[in-house]
């Protein structure tokens, strides 16, 4: 049944409740490891910060797999196709990502210090981030597979299960740093290894789970009967979607990487300014995402039914809605930086640095708002290769040898180097929104 906007208005926001709290939580799993290890001192927030920057690489590649096969099963629902077509989407989704986390998890135990000598680690924190991402990494399959069967459960709209997973999975990494960070409850006082650890088995749990979730309340079936004889076909329309989406994400988060070997040669307080600053710009654009994520699921039903002229109106209804809730948590931010900093830490030249990175941040999320939801919107669509194309030339054009020109060449420092990914963010902003009202993605088909 076709919706009206506003009842469409509404779907959407309450999807997207439930995605913004396991968005939020997932986000407060990562940081709660750097938050409870500050009072070790810089060093070891700045060892977190660099081992959490190279897990963000493997994670997007993660998500791009699980995004693509979210895209797959809406529009095969949408198109009512029947269960077995999205029983082999789903099969074949799980298998292509248990793959990738095994190979990139090999990669992350046995070469992290190849990694982060590229990335000029300094001394005091190489080794703990070389142990804290080979505990993490070691581990990888299972956020792998925690990711791809979420992206099940959302393309059934099972969003309030996934959300009780992630209240779980957070409460027991929060547990779990204090007693091992700590050496609580006569436990030995493991300091970054503790971290580590907890956010593994915190995982494990919420794997276990989603897996007894999908059993009880979701109606498709993972089974080696739809890979055998391998569905060529659907794998090819998975990574079809997954390697060109992926390689934007992937483009960002390398360059990304690269920003932050020029952030370690200005010392540990600049990246622990910075750690804590991508902290506090995670949760400022963090509903973003959620919304549309939320929209990618409807328009993923409305694509697969064909209604096109539902997509264009749902598109820009979103986009009014993340800028709106991304500036007015960029200045509750703002208002609060000085009380939110000292959670961290008392060091005055942090928290100079930090309120002068927020004033930037008002014009990244600009950009970062609309980026979010057009991406998300023309790769669902069908048209991938744009994102990626304009991503690889904004990213390491503007964002990456910008700040390298405002941040060091002209010894702006962090301020400089935010303020090119703020244009990085705008200037693609400014791409997708063109692209989107050419209306080539109109042309494009996932599912007949």
């Amino acid at each position: 049944m076709t919706l009206q906007p506003s009842a469409q208005t509404r779907r959407v926001f309450r999807l997207s409740l439930p995605i913004f709290a396991e968005l939020l939580l997932q986000l407060l799993v990562g940081n709660m490891d750097q938050f409870m290890i500050s009072h070790f001192g810089s060093a070891a927030v700045a060892a977190i910060g660099n081992g959490n920057q190279v897990m963000n690489v493997v994670i997007i590649v993660l998500d791009t797999m699980s995004t693509a096969t979210t895209i797959l099963m809406t529009q095969t629902l949408g198109a009512k196709k029947g269960e077995d077509a999205c029983n082999e989407v789903a099969t074949v989704g799980v298998a292509i990502s248990a793959f990738f986390s095994l190979s990139m998890g090999l990669v992350l135990l046995c070469a992290p210090q190849a990694i982060f000598s590229l990335l000029r680690t300094p001394e005091e924190a190489f080794a703990g981030a070389c142990l804290y991402t080979r505990i993490v990494g070691g581990a990888v399959l299972i956020q792998g597979l925690y990711m791809e069967l979420c992206a099940i459960l959302r393309s059934y709209t099972l969003l309030k299960e996934v959300v009780c997973v992630s209240v779980v999975m957070n409460l027991l990494n929060v547990a779990g740093n204090a007693i091992l960070i700590n050496g609580w409850l006569g436990m030995p006082r493991m300091g970054i290894a503790g971290a580590a650890a907890s956010t593994c088995i915190s995982k494990a749990v919420g794997l276990t789970m989603v897996i007894w979730t999908l059993w009880k309340k979701c109606s498709v079936q993972l089974s080696l009967r739809y890979l055998l004889p391998f569905p060529a076909k659907t794998c090819r329309r998975l990574l079809g979607i997954a390697m060109p989406s992926g390689g934007e994400a992937l483009s960002y988060n390398v360059s990304q990487i690269v920003i932050l070997r020029f952030i370690n040669l200005m010392g540990t307080t600049v990246i622990a300014t910075k750690v804590y600053a991508s902290m506090l710009a995670n949760v400022a654009y963090v509903y973003s995402i959620a919304v549309a994520q939320a929209t990618q699921i409807i328009i993923g039903y409305m694509l697969g039914a064909r209604r096109l002229d539902e997509v264009s109106r749902r598109i820009w209804s979103t986009i009014r809605i993340a800028l709106v809730a991304a500036e007015l948590l960029t200045l509750a931010i703002f208002v609060l930086c000085d009380p939110i900093y000292s959670i961290f830490t008392q060091d005055p030249a942090i928290h100079t640095l930090g309120r002068q990175i927020v004033l930037v941040e008002f014009i990244l999320e600009i950009g970062r708002s609309v980026n979010i939801v057009m991406v998300r919107g023309l790769t669902t669509a069908g048209d991938v290769w744009f994102p990626v194309m304009v991503g690889i030339f904004s990213m390491w054009l503007v964002a990456v040898f910008g700040g390298w020109l405002l941040g060091s060449a002209l010894e702006l420092g962090l301020i400089g180097i935010w303020i090119a990914m703020a244009c990085d963010e705008c200037l693609r902003g400014i791409l997708f929104v063109r692209r989107f009202q050419r209306g080539e993605w109109q042309k494009k088909r996932l599912v007949e």
